[in-house]
């Protein structure tokens, strides 16, 4: 029997477990700094991670006194310095990897959050995204976004809802990675500017000026540059780039900063995060050969599961992704975990990242294609695009299985979705299996994720012809999560 979804009522988790400054009986506007609002469990647990962002750092900081010549591996040293560096955030505590680390197959390294937020809080400890982190890990492969008129659909960029399109950079992961910096509810800054010159005080500074000319930091910053971006973001209306520089060092900061980030996507496209080392791939090679087990589920995933008809397992011409690069709306219950719905009221400064509240329903991909919504926009968004807006409301980016799986200990929970309700790759099996022949939950029903399912999020667009009701057994369905964990890299063959 499978164990039910434990999935409090929104504020009681909240109020509990995440943000004690807003609880109904507290009206007092949530603090803007700190990380008491976080449990005592989720602060060890993000302790250790911090600790161990400051060992990789430290120790790729020291190839730095022996540089490697050639020049994409130096762009790959870049973008791994500027992954584990905590002071491109606004209050110096928060790196990208804070949500993207390699045991985890960079995405969410933290159980009890994963278990109990499925967001992550921002450089402000007080503020969580509105959705899991996805990995980065083969997000360089993805397809600068397009509309693929043969298959009605928009193809390719990066996030869930596809709003680093690459269309400008010409890598979505590049584009990317300039959403998390200036984000209010992540990295924090209230500035690009304010990236360009934490990294100008970086040790990997020559480095950078080796590989992308002496120009990069050569900009005449403003006597009070320290005081504006150590003020989290957003930046008032009235003043949206807050670092006042001169037209030319305004541009200057805006080249270095696509620089930092395609070295990021240069990192991410190294061997080290993107190295097809999984079982599966060995598989492919004639090294190994799958269990009885996993053979069953590959065959229910290429099968009876249909999975692989959107979590596509390669073609003519393609690489085995385990994604089409599409989106869709998979009905995903809304997840009241998430600390987001609690924050409709203005922080210190004014911010209230969901004015909405508790009614917030989250669009994906269509609202960013109407070009509202979002936390940050590394893209611009086309507008000839806007006509696809409708068809792709409440649609979220097919994510790749890649990694799926992988985990730092066996008990390490991880969650899966765009808002992280699913905690186990059995329970989203059993969704993708049941979600219309389950009954609809009453609040707190004991029988959440066996007996019954809580009512999608929305059911705009969603998908009812792939999923739903594929008829799997128990066993069938243990058999796909048993072939999905073939998927972790890092396979090592017995002898």
């Amino acid at each position: 029997m499978r164990a039910p979804l434990a999935l409090p009522p929104i504020m009681a988790i909240v109020a509990a477990v995440v943000l004690e400054g807003c609880s109904p009986g507290r009206p007092s506007a949530p603090k803007d700094a700190g990380d008491s609002s976080l449990s005592p469990a989720a602060r060890r647990e993000l302790a250790q991670v911090e600790a161990e962002i400051d060992r990789i750092e430290a120790s790729t900081l020291q190839r730095l006194a022996k540089p490697p010549g050639n020049q994409v591996q130096q762009v790959e040293l870049l973008g791994k310095l500027l992954l584990y560096d905590k002071h491109l955030s606004v209050n110096r505590n928060e790196a990208c990897t804070l949500c993207h680390m390699p045991e985890t197959g960079f995405t969410g390294p933290v159980s009890e959050l994963n278990r109990t937020t499925a967001a992550y809080p921002g450089s402000v400890r007080t503020r969580f995204s509105n959705r899991k982190p996805q990995t980065h890990s083969y997000a360089p492969l993805a397809p600068v976004l397009h509309f693929d008129r043969d298959k009605g659909d928009m193809v390719g960029g990066n996030f869930w809802d596809m709003r680093a399109t690459g269309r400008r950079l010409g890598n979505p992961a590049a584009e990317q990675a300039q959403g998390p910096p200036t984000n209010p509810v992540e990295m924090g800054l209230p500035d690009i500017a304010c990236a360009v010159y934490r990294a100008s005080q970086r040790p990997y500074r020559g480095m950078f000026e080796q590989v992308w000319g002496k120009q990069a930091f050569a900009i005449a910053w403003p006597g009070n540059v320290e005081q504006v971006c150590n003020t989290p973001g957003p930046p008032p209306n009235a003043d949206p780039l807050p670092v006042h520089l001169s037209p030319r060092d305004r541009g200057l900061a805006s080249a270095t900063f696509d620089q930092m980030a395609q070295s990021i996507a240069g990192y991410e496209s190294s061997a080290e995060v993107t190295p097809f080392s999984s079982k599966y791939d060995a598989v492919q090679g004639g090294k190994v050969k799958f269990t009885a087990q996993e053979e069953a589920g590959y065959a229910l995933f290429r099968g009876k599961a249909r999975c692989n008809e959107c979590h596509r397992d390669g073609g003519p011409g393609e690489e085995p992704m385990f994604t089409d690069f599409t989106a869709s709306n998979i009905g995903t219950p809304a997840n009241p975990r998430l600390p987001f719905y609690a924050e409709n009221r203005p922080y210190a400064q004014g911010y209230a990242p969901n004015p909405a509240g508790r009614s917030y329903v989250d669009g994906g991909v269509g609202i960013f294609l109407e070009g509202g919504g979002v936390l940050s926009r590394p893209s611009a968004v086309d507008a000839r695009w806007a006509g696809q807006a409708k068809d792709n409301m409440g649609r979220m980016r097919v994510p790749t299985l890649r990694n799926v799986d992988k985990r730092p200990y066996p008990a390490f929970v991880k969650a899966y979705g765009h808002n992280g309700y699913f905690t186990s790759l059995k329970a989203i099996v059993h969704y993708y299996n049941t979600r219309d022949t389950l009954a609809r939950c009453k609040p707190n029903d004991p029988g959440e994720g066996t007996t019954c399912w809580p009512a999608p999020e929305t059911t705009q667009n969603m998908n009812t012809s792939k999923m739903g009701r594929l008829g799997l057994t128990d066993a069938e369905e243990d058999a796909i999560v048993a072939f999905m964990q073939t998927l972790t890299d890092g396979y090592r063959a017995p002898g």
